[in-house]
């Protein structure tokens, strides 16, 4: 049958015309006849959300524009088999909901095929009823999505096995590095496991390999869960924090007075910035830093433990 994909953002369109020309052109590249864009253009155009700009050339679009519409062509296609990768991760979160809606009613209510490669979990979950992991070029393991997304986390578990100084899976210029990430309770005891709502000490240890200004250090701590959702995060920057006595140290301490995270395994994605977080500032960037086993607690202090789930809570009260 026809296959559709959407690998890139924007893939085969011209940016002198207009985007109305492109879903024209796009279409004939996927294999639609003119008659048939003609009779689907309205729908494309009104999924696309870019109705007031469907007549400016298309080199003047925003990269999430340009997923909306090269998606939009891709969807109203009616393929037997549609590939997209995580080119979707592009748009705003409210294209992406409405874009994941579709696909599942293309292969729910039209018995034709989505074939979605990510690494984000919860999408796959929510998307896809079986799945396939790829490792090194090969595939590693087939079988329902639940099954996959066990197995696929199970690899990034023998990620973190490896010392954090050797690991060469990292973004950044290098200048200055995460070498070292443990847990602390407010003993200063070293810990791999902290009960929900409990006080809790995350310590870095930074090595440095060139010279910086440590008053520009920007540093981010990301809690994620199991399929790879961000659900708490610190950033130092927005809570004023002054690293300039890195000058003398190797050491930065994340204080959390209260973990607000319901039962279960979460990871830490850890970035180190000089200046504000953007690609050409980082100096070191690094997934699954480590791993911390959160156990239920009494957060609200009334003699009862929290229910499992893998997300935070805010402190709030009914009244």
């Amino acid at each position: 049958g026809r296959i559709a994909s959407l690998l890139e953002v924007g893939t085969g369109f011209h940016p002198e015309m207009t985007g109305k020309e492109n879903i024209f052109l796009n279409g004939a590249i996927l294999g639609m006849t003119k008659k048939e864009i003609a009779s689907k253009l309205d729908e494309i155009i009104e999924f696309s959300g870019c109705e007031r700009y469907v007549e400016t050339p298309v080199k003047r679009y925003s990269s999430g524009m340009k997923v909306r519409l090269a998606f939009a062509v891709a969807a109203f296609l009616e393929p037997d088999i549609l590939v997209v990768d995580e080119v979707l991760a592009v748009g705003d979160a409210e294209f992406q909901k409405k874009a994941i809606g579709k696909m599942q009613d293309i292969s729910s209510q039209g018995g034709r095929t989505v074939l979605f490669v990510s690494h984000n979990m919860g999408a796959v979950k929510s998307l896809c009823k079986t799945g396939i992991v790829l490792k090194e070029g090969s595939v590693s393991f087939r079988g329902t999505a639940d099954e996959a997304i066990n197995f696929y986390l199970k690899l990034g578990s023998e990620v973190r096995k490896v010392n954090l100084r050797d690991r060469i899976d990292r973004a950044g210029n290098g200048k200055v590095q995460v070498a070292e990430v443990s847990f602390e309770n407010s003993k200063n005891e070293k810990i791999e496991e902290a009960i929900s709502g409990d006080e809790l000490y995350v310590k870095i240890i930074v090595k440095k390999i060139n010279k910086i200004e440590f008053k520009k250090l920007v540093v981010v701590v990301n809690f994620m869960d199991e399929y790879e959702n961000f659900v708490l995060s610190y950033i130092s920057d927005e809570m004023g924090s002054d690293f300039e006595y890195l000058e003398e140290s190797d050491q930065i301490i994340l204080k959390i007075p209260n973990l607000y995270l319901r039962s279960s395994t979460y990871k830490l994605r850890i970035l180190l910035s000089e200046g504000t977080p953007e690609k050409d500032t980082f100096l070191d960037s690094i997934e699954d830093a480590a791993c911390i086993n959160v156990l239920e607690g009494d957060i609200w202090k009334v003699g009862e433990l929290n229910r499992k789930g893998s997300y935070a809570i805010l402190p709030g009260d009914f009244i």
